[in-house]
């Protein structure tokens, strides 16, 4: 046993979960690559040839790193587990009008649990991935912070990991940019890794056609929602719409309708089947309530504290005033924030801490 521990390593074949395999390697961990399964191309019916973190050929990229530096490599199935909880709760949050986030959902819930059971049985301390993230034990508390790289960095789908998961957790990368990554991959010969595509879509949405996908999956579904009214701010009806469940908050493209000026999906009605259309200004909430917590750096907040909440993966953050009542957080936006989607995570920063983070319930306008 290296006197650093050893560390199941989760692979996915591209280049940045392989250097950190290859960083922690290098630096004395004993190390063991894992590459998980979550889904097959084949069951999504989509057309696009399998690729990404799923395919073979990411599979046997991984493997290859593994044998180039000597340290064993396994391939855990967890495809059952993913389809039951993750794509069971995509489409029902699409049903229910709402806008999901599959990708924390997996981190949080499918990929630390299976890789943790996994590394237990493997004897290994510790856990690490390729994401952009810090982590440090500070107070008891295990705290998430941006990595370095502004661009890159990846905490907001690390809110739901749990401070005993995270107590586990490794993030090599954290300190780092892409570009030393390129470097260190092209210094170590790996050149493959520098040249291969990355893939930024949903594993089991290979096409990025989430509206087939559902029609694919939940039978009869456009049966149920279709014929419902595309309805403007004031309740006036402009034009009908192909189901709700096919629009998200924000939305202006493919509304297969022309008012004459550019109109925004501001909001979903389920149990009326109607999407409600506004301008851009009326896209704008004054804050939202958020659900489902998971705390990072601070176990309760007593009082109201300013901080910088994200409400999508891309967002750059904005200022706000969190109010905790159990688990519940009222967030009061300074400034009006454009398309808040239910369903959609929001992950509130001191600095570069995670706070903490939930679900997306609710968005209002009035100003408390």
């Amino acid at each position: 046993m290296s006197k650093k521990g050893r560390v199941l390593v989760a692979m996915s074949g591209g280049i940045d979960s392989s250097l950190a395999a290859v960083l922690l390697h290098e630096q004395g961990y004993e190390v063991i690559g894992m590459t998980m399964k979550t889904w097959d191309y084949a069951s999504s019916g989509a057309s696009k040839k399998e690729t990404g973190c799923c395919s073979l050929d990411s599979i046997n990229d991984a493997r290859n790193i593994a044998v180039s530096l000597g340290f064993p490599h396994y391939i855990l199935d967890i495809r059952s587990e993913f389809g039951d909880y993750v794509i069971d709760y995509f489409t029902d949050e699409y049903i229910a009008g709402r806008t999901p986030n599959p990708c924390v959902l997996c981190n949080t819930h499918i990929k630390w649990d299976a890789l943790l059971k996994r590394a237990d049985k493997l004897g290994c301390e510790y856990i690490a991935t390729g994401h952009y993230a810090r982590i440090r034990n500070e107070n008891g508390r295990y705290i998430i912070s941006r990595g370095i790289d502004i661009l890159k960095d990846q905490s907001y789908a690390l809110w739901g990991v749990s401070q005993q998961s995270l107590s586990r957790t490794i993030f090599p990368l954290g300190d780092l940019t892409k570009k030393q990554i390129y470097d260190m991959a092209k210094d170590r010969g790996f050149t493959e890794l520098v040249t291969k595509s990355e893939s930024y879509e949903i594993c089991f949405v290979p096409d990025n056609d989430y509206r087939g996908f559902l029609k694919r999956r939940v039978s009869g579904l456009e049966e149920q929602v279709q014929g419902g009214e595309f309805v403007l701010e004031d309740g006036e009806v402009v034009g009908t719409h192909e189901g709700y469940p096919f629009y998200t908050i924000g939305q202006r493209k493919g509304l297969g309708i022309a008012l004459g000026y550019p109109v925004y999906v501001t909001e979903i009605q389920k149990d009326k089947n109607r999407v409600v259309l506004g301008s851009f200004d009326e896209l704008a909430r004054d804050g939202m309530y958020v659900n489902k917590l998971i705390m990072g750096k601070y176990p309760l907040i007593s009082e109201r504290m300013e901080t910088v909440t994200k409400v999508r993966y891309n967002d750059s953050g904005h200022p706000a005033v969190i109010e905790q009542t159990g688990d519940t957080m009222k967030v009061f936006f300074g400034n009006g924030v454009n398309a808040i989607a239910p369903g959609q995570a929001a992950v509130f920063y001191e600095g570069d801490d995670i706070i903490g983070g939930g679900w997306i319930l609710s968005s209002f306008r009035q100003h408390a």
